[in-house]
């Protein structure tokens, strides 16, 4: 299947999950990130997403998956145990202009989601179009390993002092030797040892020294 990648806001979207075992929590869990609104269906819930109904974190509808359940959803994950509950949903997700996963059958889907690892607003996704699961899963834990938590903080340190560097550094050719600067090694392990201050202070002097001189 050719795709198109893309990174989808959903954030106040009304989406639904078919299902309520672990396969939907997974998904449910994903979405609810996104700041989606949730709506799960299905007669039964695992432990997980009943706690999630209780605080209201999702809306539950506690049935079965019936013709006319699904015509007001931005996004619709179908995810039960059963492939043709799963094919009647999609099918009519699709007729009322849903986005439409069906998590067993990749050939009806609008949507894959592929693996992922999240550093904060930093995201890596890894997909091998369905061909190896495997190879997807050893990928994502690479990247697990490689990049830690110092890459969310200094992605945080730097997103604090945007409006600073784009004040002080007026050119390409000064960004440009800003981020020669503040993208290394030392920078990233300071954060890695939680030293925030002194790196923030690496930062700063980055940008002033690579700044026009007056």
């Amino acid at each position: 299947m050719a795709v198109y990648p893309v990174n989808l806001n959903i954030e106040g979207r009304p989406c639904a999950v078919i299902g309520g075992g672990h396969v939907a929590y997974r998904k449910v869990k994903a979405l609810l990130k996104a700041k989606a609104i949730v709506t799960v269906i299905s007669p039964v819930l695992i432990e997980e997403l009943a706690q999630l109904a209780e605080r209201s974190d999702i809306i539950y509808s506690a049935k079965a998956y019936s013709q006319g359940d699904l015509n007001a959803y931005f996004l619709v994950i179908c995810a039960t145990d059963h492939s043709e509950v799963n094919q009647r949903a999609a099918l009519e997700a699709k007729e009322n202009g849903s986005l439409v996963n069906v998590v067993d059958n990749e050939s009806v889907s609008d949507f894959t989601v592929p693996a992922q690892v999240n550093r904060g607003d930093l995201l890596f996704t890894v997909s091998t179009g369905g061909k190896s699961p495997a190879l997807s899963r050893q990928l994502r834990a690479e990247l697990a390993d490689t990049y830690g938590a110092e890459y969310e903080l200094y992605l945080e340190l730097v997103a604090n002092v945007r409006s600073f560097i784009k004040t002080k550094l007026k050119t390409s050719q000064e960004r440009e030797t800003f981020w020669n600067k503040a993208m290394n090694k030392e920078i990233l392990d300071l954060l890695k040892q939680g030293e925030l201050s002194v790196a923030e202070e690496r930062i700063k002097h980055a940008i002033s020294s690579c700044g026009t001189k007056s």
